[in-house]
């Protein structure tokens, strides 16, 4: 496979994931954290960073709204939750320690 070819694949991949997010509002992001160690702001931190490494400057608002597909309060207002406190000291066990 070419270059070209896998780089569309990828973004195609990617647009993908980001609409399944988009739809999945029901699923949140600590629930996302404690099962697969990401979350959609992981998600948008890794475009930002990605475009900071090509000399695109895009702050993290900006990703974010990509991501969610509004902005990130406006999510946040409409869709999350109040996470339990077992699932956040699942979150402080298991969180990345970058």
């Amino acid at each position: 496979m070419d270059e070209k070819t896998k780089t569309e694949l990828e973004a195609a991949a990617f647009r993908r994931l980001v609409q399944h997010l988009r739809e999945r509002t029901d699923v949140q992001n600590i629930d996302l954290m404690n099962l697969a160690g990401f979350c959609r702001n992981c998600l948008s931190r890794w475009y930002r960073e990605a475009g900071e490494a090509r000399g695109v400057a895009i702050n993290d608002p900006a990703a974010r709204e990509i991501v969610y597909g509004m902005p990130y309060d406006e999510w946040k207002a409409r869709y999350q939750a109040e996470a339990s406190a077992d699932k956040k000291a699942a979150f402080e066990q298991n969180k990345p320690k970058d």
